[in-house]
């Protein structure tokens, strides 16, 4: 029957396996060694971005508008600013609002609250919150607000100051470093990809050399290349699977503990003081687990399918 060789070079793979204990084990080591160096990656990867959207959320400019600007006026200039592309959102905060804010702050404060006081009318202008599409992208936003030069009707300007300037300096190196970083985090993917492909090859290589006089007899008696070749390949594909499914457990155990880690290596005792690192790498562990699964067991027995075939070439040349 036509299954009948593949169940016996299924079988045979199965047996190679358990028959080659150590040289299984250090097989399965290797690849999971490889596999999570993927993983760090990936995690890294997933980490690296969590911190940098959070830089980027906390970039901004501000819009101070001068004290007697009328609240129309100001929504209509942000109106017009929502519609610029470069624009990602913007967030008003009136007079009010700014003093009611500041109120609730210093609310245990005697000496300032006293001082506010004798103030009298409300100091505090009403601002807009603008952030961009991207850091490298508020140049261009504040040189509009600078040539346009808003007005209400009496040709009063609307704009008090635009704390541009101020931020500017950090604004810059977050533009530069944001895409040195994401280059550099691919490049360093890539080499940790290749160098995890030569150690299993040559692992997987090892083992096959112990096999390598097995291989020469049955190529003696008459066995086609696919038929010896197949077991080898269905013991890399085992390897690949146990080291995969090691993988994932150790990556569940990573996310689970993460914060705890993290948190300590930072030397951060209360966690709320660090809640960028909370639940980031054991959310998106789970939230794309299926994702995670098809990359880990698929590079896994791919890994060591691929390369005890590649590895298995020199010794079926008898």
């Amino acid at each position: 029957m036509v299954f009948t060789p593949i169940k016996r070079i299924i079988r045979s793979g199965f047996v190679n396996f358990w028959r080659n204990g150590f040289l299984s084990f250090a097989a399965v080591v290797v690849i999971t060694l490889s596999l999570c160096t993927l993983g760090l990656i990936i995690f890294t990867g997933v980490f690296g971005q969590a911190l940098i959207n959070d830089v980027k959320d906390k970039v901004d400019i501000n819009v101070y508008f001068a004290l007697g600007a009328q609240e129309s006026d100001i929504l209509a200039l942000q109106q017009e600013i929502n519609a610029l592309p470069e624009v990602a959102s913007t967030t008003y905060v009136s007079s009010d609002a700014a003093l009611a804010a500041f109120k609730n702050k210093w609310q245990d404060n005697a000496l300032i609250m006293q001082g506010l006081d004798e103030v009298g009318d409300n100091p505090f202008p009403a601002s807009l919150n603008i952030k961009a599409q991207d850091p490298g992208q508020y140049g261009a936003i504040a040189d509009y607000l600078t040539n346009k030069n808003p007005t209400d009707a009496s040709g009063t300007p609307l704009i008090e100051k635009v704390n541009y300037e101020e931020n500017k300096l950090i604004i810059d190196r977050l533009s530069k470093i944001i895409p040195a970083t994401e280059k550099a985090g691919t490049v360093m993917a890539l080499i940790f990809v290749v160098v995890a492909v030569i150690v299993v090859w040559n692992t997987i290589r090892l083992i096959i050399y112990t096999a390598k006089d097995e291989i020469s007899v049955m190529k003696l008696v008459g066995a086609s290349n696919s038929y010896v070749r197949g077991p080898l390949v269905v013991s890399g594909a085992l390897y690949g699977l146990v080291s995969g499914i090691l993988t994932l457990a150790l990556m569940a155990a990573f996310a689970y503990w993460s914060d705890t880690l993290i948190l300590r290596l930072a030397g951060v005792e209360v966690a709320s003081d660090f809640e960028l690192v909370v639940n980031v790498l054991s959310n998106y562990f789970w939230a794309n687990f299926a994702e995670m699964f098809v990359i880990i067991i698929g590079s896994g027995v791919i890994l060591g399918a691929l390369s005890s075939y590649v590895a298995a070439r020199r010794y079926l040349r008898v």
